[in-house]
C-alpha cells in the first residue's frame, strides 16, 4: 500500500508540475539543460563511485558482460550525457511552432501548433544515460518526466536524477517535473501503469519481456520496440572492403545495443569471395556465425542455424548469415522475420537501393551505412528518448519533437457556422 501510494502521489505532483513545464520559456529550459550538463561533468568521480556499486551487484548476481557494459560509467560516458544535454538544449524548441495554416473558403485561418504531451513516464533497465537523456529531451519538450529504472543501475540513476532536480530546484523550476522512482519493487511500476488520469504517455525500454509486461498492464498509451533484429544485404557488385567494414561495425562496435547487426544476408554472386573474407575478420573478434548450408559449406567452422535463428535478437557476439539469391529475396527475408527497426543495403546499384528504401518496411533504412547509426543522436536529433516500431505517434528514433504533439488553433473575424 505505502508503494501504491507513494506512486499515485508522484504522478499527481507531475501532473501540476506539467503545468508549468507547458509555460516555461525557450530560454529558461536551455539555461536548465546546459546547467544539467555542468553538474553531471563536475560530479563525474562521485557518479562512478555510484555506478561502481551497481557494477560489483551485476557480477554478483551474474549479468553478462553485455549487460554490464550497457551498464558502465565511466569518464568519457558522462561526457557524452553531458554533451547530449547541451546538443538538446542547441535544438530549437518545438513548443509552440506552427506547423501550416490555411484558410478556409470563409475566411477562417486554421492551422496546427505543437504544444507538449504533458506528463511522460519511461521505464527502463540498465542503461544509466537514459536518465539524462530522457529527463533533457522532455523537459526541452515542455513535458514532467517519472523515470522508473531497472533495480541493477539504481545506486546510479539515483546519483543522477538527484544531480539535475538539484539544478532544477537551483533555476525555481518544480522538481516534481522530474522523479525518479525510488523502489525497485514490480509493485511500483504496475501502479505507474495505472496512473492513466495523470500520465499520458509510456515508454519502455530495455529487453522485450520488459516491454511486453509493460504492454499487457498498461492502462495508458505505449510507445515500444519489442526487439531489434537488424539486417545487412550486401549486393553483387558491392564495394567490398566498405561492406566488411560495415559489417564488422555494426556487429561488433556494441553487440548489446538493439541497433546491432543479428543477420547478415548475401548475395550468391559474391557468397565465394566475401563469406571467406567477412568470416575472418568477425572470427578475430570472437564472433560466433550460424549460418545456412551454402554458409557451413564455405565456413568450416560455421555453426547451422536453425529457424530460430532468422528471427532472433542475440545482443552478443553471434552473428547469423543467409545466402540470398538477389534483392527480392533478401526484401522478403527481412519482411519476414525482421522486426521493423533497422535494416541497411551494401550496394553500386541506385536503382537497387531505392527500392530497398522504398520496400523494406522498417523504422530506419541504411544505405552503405551502419546499422548503428539507426541512435537519434546519430541522426541529428540529440539524445534520443527511445526507438518506435509502431506507427502511432513516432516510427524510428523519437526526438525532441516526438515528444510534443500538435492542437489546432483557429484565426477568425467574426464567423458563425449556418
Amino acid at each position: 500500500m505505502y508503494i501504491a501510494e507513494q506512486v499515485r502521489g508522484i504522478a499527481t505532483r507531475a501532473r501540476q508540475a506539467s503545468i508549468a513545464m507547458a509555460k516555461l520559456p525557450s530560454a529558461a529550459k536551455d539555461s536548465l539543460l546546459c546547467a544539467m550538463a555542468g553538474a553531471l561533468v563536475d560530479a563525474t568521480d562521485k557518479l562512478i563511485a555510484e555506478n561502481a556499486k551497481d557494477l560489483a551487484a551485476g557480477s554478483e548476481k551474474g549479468l553478462s558482460a553485455a549487460m554490464l557494459d550497457r551498464l558502465m560509467l565511466d569518464r568519457s560516458r558522462i561526457k557524452g550525457m553531458a554533451d547530449a544535454l547541451l546538443e538538446v538544449a542547441a535544438l530549437q524548441d518545438p513548443v509552440g511552432g506552427v506547423d501550416r495554416m490555411w484558410q478556409r473558403p470563409n475566411g477562417l485561418q486554421v492551422g496546427k501548433m505543437r504544444i507538449p504531451l504533458g506528463v511522460i513516464g519511461i521505464i527502463y533497465e540498465s542503461r544509466p544515460n537514459v536518465t539524462a537523456d530522457a529527463a533533457a529531451l522532455c523537459l526541452k519538450a515542455g513535458n514532467a518526466i517519472i523515470l522508473r529504472g531497472g533495480s541493477e543501475a539504481i545506486h546510479s540513476n539515483r546519483a543522477i536524477a538527484g544531480l539535475l532536480r538539484d539544478e532544477m530546484r537551483k533555476a525555481g523550476i518544480p522538481e516534481d517535473a522530474l522523479t525518479l522512482i525510488p523502489f525497485t519493487e514490480r509493485e511500483g511500476v504496475l501502479e505507474l501503469l495505472k496512473q492513466e488520469e495523470s500520465i499520458d504517455l509510456i515508454i519502455p525500454r530495455g529487453g522485450e519481456s520488459l516491454i511486453r509486461f509493460v504492454v499487457e498492464n498498461s492502462r495508458i498509451p505505449v510507445i515500444k520496440h519489442y526487439k531489434g533484429v537488424c539486417h545487412i544485404f550486401v549486393d553483387a557488385g558491392a564495394d567490398i572492403p566498405m561492406a566488411g567494414k560495415i559489417v564488422v561495425n555494426s556487429k561488433t562496435q556494441r553487440p548489446g545495443v538493439c541497433n546491432a547487426l543479428e543477420t547478415l544476408l548475401v548475395h550468391k554472386d559474391i557468397a565465394e569471395s566475401f563469406i571467406p573474407r567477412i568470416g575472418d575478420a568477425l572470427k578475430a573478434l570472437k564472433v560466433e556465425i550460424r549460418g545456412d548450408e551454402t554458409v557451413c559449406t564455405i565456413l568450416n567452422d560455421a555453426l547451422t542455424a536453425t529457424e530460430e535463428d532468422w528471427d532472433a535478437e542475440y545482443l552478443d557476439l553471434i552473428l547469423s548469415v543467409r545466402v540470398v539469391d538477389g534483392i527480392d529475396d533478401a526484401i522478403d527475408h527481412i519482411n519476414r522475420y525482421g522486426s521493423l527497426h533497422t535494416e541497411a543495403i551494401i550496394t553500386n546499384d541506385y536503382l537497387n537501393s531505392q527500392r530497398f528504401i522504398r520496400e523494406v518496411n522498417s523504422s530506419t533504412v541504411l544505405v552503405n551505412a551502419s546499422t548503428r547509426f539507426a541512435d537519434g543522436g546519430q541522426l541529428g536529433l540529440g539524445a534520443e528518448i527511445g526507438i518506435s516500431t509502431t506507427k502511432l505517434h513516432s516510427f524510428g528514433p523519437m526526438g525532441l519533437e516526438d515528444l510534443t504533439t500538435t492542437k489546432f488553433i483557429v484565426y477568425g473575424s467574426g464567423q458563425v457556422r449556418e
